[in-house]
C-alpha cells in the first residue's frame, strides 16, 4: 500500500478483543482516523510521524470507567482528567459521581470540553454530587435528591451522561436504609441508562444506629439491580461486598444478579483486596470492566499541599496504581491478556452503549488508540489491606493517541514499576 499517512505505528501486537485480532500489525492513521491495517504496510508508505511499537502491546483507547476527575468543584478529591488520562495512556474517561444535575453544566465546560481526554460521566443521584469527595455522609439522603431534576439533566446531556451513580453501604443504609438506591434505580430507568452501584463501607456507622448484617444489605440490593446495571468493587476489602461475611463464599444473589445481566467493574482504588480477588475470581466471577478509581485520597498528587490530613480520610490508600497497575493484577489472578484488555476496550464500550464508535481497532474509526509496553521481570504489587505479591510481568503506559493526536504516558501520577 502506498499512501501518505499522517501517523505510522509498525509491529505493535495488536489486542482487540471485539474483532478477535491478536497478532502484530501496523496502523496507518489520517485526519485523526485510523486509515489502514494491515499484517505489513509496505516500506514505501511516507508518514509524518513513524513509531516503531515492536514489542508493545497496542489497544483501542483504554476507557476507564471509574474515575473522579471534577476537579476544583469535588475539593481535594478531584483529579485533572487529562493527568488520569491521556497522560497516562488513557484516551476516555468516566467520572463516577462527581457532577450532578445542579452541576453538570460545569462539568461540560469546565472538563469535558477543554479535555484532551475523552470525558463522559454516570451522574450523581445526588443532588450535590461528588462535593469532597463524599466526606459528608448527611448531604447524601433521600431528601437531597430530585428524580425529575436528575432525570432531565440526563437527558438533556446524554452525550456526557451514560449512567446514574449510587452507594449500598453500612454507612448510608444505618441512615435510610436502601432508599437512596431505589430513587436512584428509578432515575435510571426514567433516563434510560444504567444504575452504577458502590458496594463496601464507605461511610461511619449512624451514631446509636442498630446493628447492620452486611449480608442483608446485598441481599435486599440484588433484586434491585436490573440487565445492563453495574456492581461495583467486587474485591473489596470492606463489608458488604460480594463475599458473605457469615460464610466467607460469594452470595447467592450475586450469582443471580450476573446472570440477569448485571455486570461486575472493578472499581480498583482504596478498595481492592488480592485475598477477596482471589476468593471471588475462584468462584469463577470474571470482571467485566476495570474502573482504577483513582482519586486525590488515594493517590499522591504533587500539587498538592494538604498530604498530612490523608490519613484522617476514610478514603485513603497506601498502595500506589493506576490503570495499567490494576490490569497487571488481574494477570497476576490468572485472567489471560485478551480478557484483560477487553475489560478496558470492548467491555467498557458496551456498558457505555458506544461499542460503534469506541472500544475497537477498526478502519475508519477515530484514532483512539493506547500503546502499553509488557514489562518482564520480578516486581512486587501490594492491596490497601497489607497483602503484597511477587509478579513476573506488568504492563505500563508508553503513550496514546486522541484521535490521531499523540500523547506520552508523562503523568506524575503513573507509579513506578517496583
Amino acid at each position: 500500500m502506498n499512501s501518505a499517512f499522517d501517523t505510522l505505528l509498525r509491529g505493535g501486537t495488536l489486542i482487540d478483543p471485539m474483532t478477535g485480532r491478536h497478532g502484530v500489525a501496523d496502523i496507518g492513521i489520517r485526519d485523526g482516523r485510523i486509515v489502514a491495517i494491515e499484517s505489513t504496510i509496505g516500506p514505501d508508505a511516507t508518514a509524518r510521524e513513524t513509531h516503531d511499537v515492536s514489542g508493545k502491546i497496542v489497544t483501542a483507547g483504554m476507557i476507564d470507567t471509574h474515575g473522579h476527575i471534577y476537579e476544583h468543584v469535588t475539593g481535594r478529591f478531584g483529579l485533572n482528567a487529562d493527568l488520569v488520562g491521556v497522560r497516562s495512556g488513557v484516551t476516555t474517561l468516566v467520572d463516577q459521581g462527581g457532577p450532578s444535575c445542579m452541576t453538570i453544566g460545569g462539568f461540560r465546560n469546565f472538563i469535558s470540553n477543554p479535555s484532551d481526554s475523552r470525558v463522559l460521566c454516570f451522574l450523581s443521584a445526588y443532588l450535590v454530587g461528588g462535593l469532597e469527595g463524599h466526606l459528608y455522609p448527611e448531604l447524601y439522603g433521600p431528601g437531597q435528591t430530585n428524580v425529575e431534576h436528575s432525570v432531565r439533566a440526563a437527558r438533556e446531556n446524554a452525550d456526557l451522561v451514560r449512567g446514574i451513580k449510587a452507594h449500598c453501604e453500612l454507612g448510608g443504609v444505618s441512615r435510610w436504609g436502601l432508599d437512596v438506591i431505589r430513587i436512584g434505580k428509578r432515575i435510571a430507568r426514567e433516563a434510560g441508562i444504567p444504575l452504577y452501584i458502590h458496594l463496601g463501607q464507605l461511610w461511619p456507622m449512624k451514631e446509636d444506629a442498630p446493628d447492620i448484617d452486611p449480608d442483608e444489605i446485598v441481599r435486599e440490593l440484588m433484586p434491585l439491580m436490573e440487565p445492563g446495571d453495574i456492581l461495583a468493587h467486587p474485591f473489596t476489602r470492606h463489608p458488604g461486598g460480594f463475599i458473605s461475611m457469615e460464610t466467607g463464599e460469594v452470595h447467592p444473589v450475586v450469582w443471580a444478579a450476573l446472570e440477569r445481566g448485571v455486570t461486575v467493574d472493578v472499581g480498583h482504588g482504596s478498595h481492592f483486596s488480592f485475598d477477596m480477588a482471589r476468593t471471588v475470581m475462584a468462584a469463577g466471577i470474571r470482571p467485566y470492566t476495570l474502573g482504577a478509581d483513582m482519586h486525590g485520597y488515594n493517590v499522591r498528587v504533587p500539587s498538592a499541599t494538604d498530604l498530612d490530613d490523608r490519613g484522617r480520610n476514610p478514603f485513603a490508600g497506601v498502595a500506589p496504581f493506576n490503570l495499567t497497575h490494576a490490569m497487571s493484577k488481574l494477570l497476576y489472578l490468572g485472567m489471560p491478556m485478551d480478557e484483560v484488555v477487553a475489560t478496558v476496550t470492548s467491555n467498557p464500550a458496551r456498558m457505555l452503549g458506544m461499542a460503534d464508535t469506541l472500544g475497537s481497532l477498526q478502519v475508519g474509526r477515530e484514532a483512539d488508540i493506547s500503546v502499553l509496553d509488557h514489562v518482564r521481570g520480578r516486581f512486587t504489587m501490594s492491596d490497601n489491606s497489607g497483602v503484597s505479591v511477587e509478579v513476573d510481568e506488568m504492563l505500563a503506559p508508553a503513550f496514546c493517541l486522541r484521535a490521531g493526536r499523540m500523547h506520552k504516558a508523562d503523568s506524575p501520577l503513573i507509579p513506578p514499576l517496583a
